[in-house]
């Protein structure tokens, strides 16, 4: 027969086991309540995190294109313009004769040159690349005085610019000339801060004729 000493003795065991379950569960429960808090500070973080960069983001580009929309309101230093209303516009496959070298606009043949950053090493046949410009590119052309530098980085700039064209014309007057329709200008050196103000407003800009006709499908260089 187990003696009282005994059975205080189970007791009092079996007490402190319950006490120690009792324990475990409450720090179970304490740790997954961190965990839970923890968790939901960090999925919090992360959507605060992702909203932050969406509206950075979305500011960023806002800017861009604010900064794009004053470029295009503000006249380009220099540059030369004619009466779109009295350039025409006729398909012609007869000689045209064109009142400034290198033409921006008049009557053009029904084909126009491929204008899609493509470089030129030859003069091309000014009727089509007139057409060319209605569809809204920008022509940069230049002669023997244009630096070697300075060509070497316009074709890299053309050649990564959709709606635009390059190609030598020996009888201009400016050593580099940049034209769309209607517009032009002239510029000593690649690096002149008005060739990208030129050619944001430009390319496929308000003066374009025909916007978002094709510079594909067209006449390539020979």
């Amino acid at each position: 027969m187990a003696s009282r000493t005994d059975k205080n003795s189970d007791h009092s065991r079996q007490a402190r086991i319950a006490e120690m379950r009792r324990a475990d569960r409450a720090r179970d429960r304490r740790n997954k309540a961190v965990a839970i808090t923890t968790a939901a500070v960090i999925v919090t973080g992360l959507v605060g995190f992702g909203a932050w960069v969406m509206i950075d983001r979305k500011e960023a580009e806002q800017r861009t294109k604010d900064a794009a929309e004053v470029a295009r309101k503000t006249p380009v230093d220099g540059e030369q313009t004619w009466d779109a209303k009295k350039l025409g516009r006729n398909h012609v496959e007869t000689p045209v004769k064109y009142e400034m070298n290198p033409p921006v606009g008049g009557d053009h043949h029904p084909r126009w040159m491929n204008c899609n950053g493509d470089v030129y090493k030859n003069q091309l046949p000014e009727v089509n690349a007139v057409h060319s410009l209605e569809h809204g590119a920008v022509w940069v052309t230049y002669n023997e005085k244009a630096a070697k530098a300075d060509v070497e980085k316009l074709a890299e700039t053309v050649g990564k610019t959709p709606y635009t064209l390059m190609s030598p014309v020996k009888e201009q007057a400016g050593s580099i000339m940049l034209s769309a329709w209607g517009k032009q200008l002239t510029v000593e050196k690649a690096d002149d801060p008005r060739v990208a103000q030129f050619f944001t407003k430009y390319v496929q800009g308000p003066q374009t004729p025909e916007p978002g006709a094709a510079c594909t499908n067209g006449l390539a260089d020979k």
